[in-house]
């Protein structure tokens, strides 16, 4: 009886002594030269180990017929579970990249697979559809992304700062622990009630917001608690009142429902609750976006003599307030203003944020408060788009909530940002202080730049991008009256700051010649 490797070389190819010549002993040389582990990918370590010396095969490290270690010395060497080793053996004699001989080891295959698919195939996967579909022109993606040394943005946290120890520590424990086993089996559209419950004690502990559980919808992202609500209580026709500057994914999303916006002024105080009042008196208004906290893209705060009067105008018209408070955890000098949703007695305010924002990407989450009647409809959304969520994470971040761990981090990440907004106004001040008018923000990871003589922002943009710094388009304002730049601060640190700074004055130069 021939096995599954003499039945392959014995009756299809030439015979194993000419075709595999056989040595002693494998090459001396430590793997781990050729194999690294992230034990943070989602690709399984014997997969790793596998596509890696595939990749030494396919480059001669290690070549035809050339017997391998064993797996308790691979084992050894890549710090790894002799299983996984021989995991991964198994997985390379399946794909056929070794042979593996009883009694004398694991050696390359003479016969190595094909790796480059033929591209004559008569069979194609088709490049149209045969039939139409609905388009839509609105969703364009506004982002671009281009490989640059430096980059600007809108505001985003450091992931160098992310303390990614503490998030895999808690996130594995969870994956790990036995009676989070049975969560995994089922679809959960509710979310955990562990982290709704942190949550609500976190918000009303730093904001202010008296809610319950029942009170807390978790979303993925702020961008889905918008497009969410959006299908919930606006339909054609309903106006929307937004900042006469403000941001485009939200204005997008509310657009797709059919409504139509209407802007407003926005000052140094916030949004002009007067003009509000007089498009309430000859419209009816639905729902009025606003970002009380920290404006977008102006950065300004809404006083607290408007907030108020917005309440009353909710009250006496019946309109939504969507209050959109995305950068609540980063503020500075001034003690924040607690939101509007917690003097909100008549149900009036729906309060949109997110969680987690300076931690890494994938540990953050979004959510809406509400009453209840409106999160139980919402729910409905919900189940039918993400009805299995990510109740493990939830679980995670509510016990880094519980354990003091989002406090202590936030806390310390405080101090750099407030250090890097002050240096980003230095560097400002001294490299651009002729050219640019702006306030140093309270709050938030962005300024908020006006030029004092108008300038072709995207000629500046692909000056600066000949010089390595991607300055990308949803940043750029610029119309008759205004020519100005939302330019995000967070990010960077001193060198970078200053290194982008001076390239955008040399660029301003060449734009004055």
């Amino acid at each position: 009886m021939l096995n599954n490797f003499q039945q392959k070389y014995y009756l299809a190819g030439p015979a194993i002594g000419a075709s595999l010549k056989i040595t002693a002993s494998p090459v001396e040389y430590n793997y781990s030269s050729f194999i690294t582990i992230d034990r943070y990918s989602d690709v399984p370590v014997y997969l790793q180990v596998t596509n890696q010396m595939i990749l030494a095969i396919n480059r001669g490290i290690l070549k035809s017929a050339q017997k391998l270690i064993g797996t308790r010395q691979l084992a050894d060497q890549l710090g790894i579970h002799r299983n996984t080793a021989s995991a991964s053996y198994d997985e390379l004699h399946s794909q056929g990249w070794v042979e593996i001989l009883p009694n004398k080891g694991t050696f390359v295959a003479s016969f190595l697979p094909k790796t480059v698919p033929n591209p004559k195939r008569e069979n194609h996967y088709p490049s149209r559809t045969g039939y139409s579909f609905k388009k839509s022109f609105l969703f364009d993606n506004p982002f671009e992304y281009i490989d640059c040394r430096y980059v600007w943005n809108d505001g985003s946290p450091d992931i160098r700062l992310t303390q990614l120890e503490d998030l895999s520590r808690v996130y594995s424990a969870n994956l790990k622990r036995r009676s989070n086993r049975k969560k995994m089996g089922y679809y959960n559209q509710e979310g955990s009630e562990y982290f709704k419950e942190q949550l609500a004690a976190y918000l009303a502990q730093s904001r202010g917001l008296k809610i319950e559980p029942s009170n807390l919808l978790i979303t993925r992202s702020m961008e889905m608690s918008l497009y969410m609500l959006s299908e919930v209580i606006l339909t054609a026709g309903d106006l929307v009142l937004v900042g006469e500057l403000s941001y485009f994914s939200a204005n997008m999303i509310f657009q797709k429902s059919g409504s139509k916006l209407m802007t407003v002024p926005v000052d140094d105080e916030g949004m002009d609750m007067d003009h509000v009042r007089k498009i309430c008196q000859n419209h009816q208004v639905r729902m009025v976006h606003v970002s009380p906290h920290v404006h977008y893209p102006s950065t300004v705060s809404l006083s607290p003599r408007r907030r108020m009067e917005l309440l009353r105008l909710a009250k006496e018209y019946g309109f939504i307030i969507v209050e959109d408070d995305q950068e609540y955890d980063f503020q500075y000098d001034k003690p924040a203003l607690v939101p509007l949703a917690s003097h909100d007695e008549d149900g009036m305010v729906i309060y949109v944020s997110s969680f987690g924002k300076s931690l890494a990407p994938g540990f953050r989450t979004g959510f809406i408060v509400a009453p209840e009647n409106l999160i139980i409809e919402l729910r409905k959304h919900l189940g039918m788009i993400d009805r299995q969520g990510d109740v493990l994470m939830e679980q995670a971040l509510g016990e880094l909530i519980e354990d003091g761990s989002i406090n202590r981090h936030l806390k310390k990440s405080l101090k750099i940002y407030r250090s890097r907004r002050n240096d980003m106004a230095v560097r400002l001040m001294e490299e651009l202080g002729d050219e640019i008018d702006f306030q140093i923000p309270n709050a938030g990871l962005a300024f908020w730049l006006t030029w004092k003589k108008p300038i072709n922002l995207y000629k500046l943009s692909q000056l600066a991008l000949k010089n390595d710094l991607y300055i990308p388009k949803t940043l750029l304002y610029q119309n008759n009256k205004l020519t100005g730049m939302r330019v995000g601060f967070g990010h960077l640190d001193q060198v970078e700051m200053e290194e982008t700074i001076l390239i955008v004055k040399e660029v301003l130069k060449t734009l004055a010649h």
